[in-house]
């Protein structure tokens, strides 16, 4: 059996007030050749039901159970390496979706071989699903220099919504994927315009949903940070900052992007990082300080 044209992952940990509306919502796209898999970080509430109610009624649907809680980035590179479409979608268990966005975001990148990567304009609603605002990130990157991109995914990125788009798997391989560090989506993105285009598709179809038990409810929170992203308590939790300096750089060094190009890039990280030497200094006190 050939693989479907579209993996859609949704990793997933205690979802059970949301989940069932994510599923409907991309259940009921107008795009059909896909398969759903579902990975759940060990949920102790009723996902493991809901999604096993899904499997037995929708044959596209799958449903992994991790044998421990691997944190929030950690499943979903996990999701990732469990799907094999040639386009790869991201999809969170507490937001949804309008039914056309995977067949605009395929017929996006069908129709040009250079985009990498395809997704919607966003609206933020909250836990009853009414509207808080339209959110727009400005990431329709169609410069041909890949610095140019990378600048502006860096430089302006504030909500990060475009990783949760239709994405080229083959470009997905060539980068770290999510991370340990703060902000490892951004940094995620800022990798994959290295390697292609990113196109806006100018509508509103996708609705993130904004809760107090969302991961970014509060981004100041370092000890619901740190349950997110390392519940086991397995890894340094510190120098985020650092860290997404030290990945950026070495996506620059790897990717095939020409030593012009490169320079331009590893410039603009140091001049960044002056920018950021307060945060830089900090974090390094704070790390003498925890020994």
């Amino acid at each position: 059996m050939s693989s479907p044209r579209v993996s859609i992952g949704m990793p997933v940990y205690n979802g059970e007030r949301f989940i069932a509306q994510a599923l409907d919502s991309l259940l009921a796209q107008t795009f059909t050749d896909f398969e759903l898999l579902v990975v759940d970080n060990c949920s102790t509430d009723a996902t493991q039901k809901i999604c096993r109610d899904y499997v037995a009624r929708d044959g596209r649907v799958r449903y992994v159970r991790n044998d421990r809680n691997i944190g929030g980035p950690g499943n979903f590179n996990r999701v990732f390496e469990l799907c094999s479409g040639e386009y790869h979608k991201w999809s969170t268990a507490d937001d949804y979706w309008a039914p056309t966005v995977v067949e605009k975001g395929v017929a996006l990148l069908d129709a040009d071989p250079e985009l990498v990567l395809a997704y919607p304009r966003t609206r933020l609603v909250n836990d009853r699903g009414e509207l808080i605002r339209d959110h727009d990130d400005h990431l329709h990157l169609m410069e041909d220099s890949p610095a140019t991109r990378f600048r502006r995914v860096v430089a302006t990125s504030t909500l990060c919504h475009a990783h949760l788009g239709i994405v080229r798997r083959s470009a997905m391989l060539r980068t770290e994927l999510m991370g340990g560090e703060l902000g490892s989506d951004i940094r995620f993105l800022a990798e994959l315009s290295l390697y292609g285009k990113f196109a806006v598709i100018p509508e509103y179809l996708f609705f993130r949903r904004f809760h107090e038990q969302a991961s970014s409810w509060d981004r100041g929170d370092m000890q619901r940070q740190r349950a997110y992203y390392d519940p086991g308590r397995t890894g340094m939790f510190g120098m985020h900052t650092w860290r997404r300096f030290a990945r950026l750089t070495a996506a620059a060094i790897r990717a095939p992007i020409g030593t012009r190009e490169r320079a331009k890039v590893i410039k603009f990280l140091g001049r960044r990082a002056m920018e950021q030497s307060g945060i830089l200094w900090r974090e390094v006190k704070a790390m003498g300080h925890a020994r």
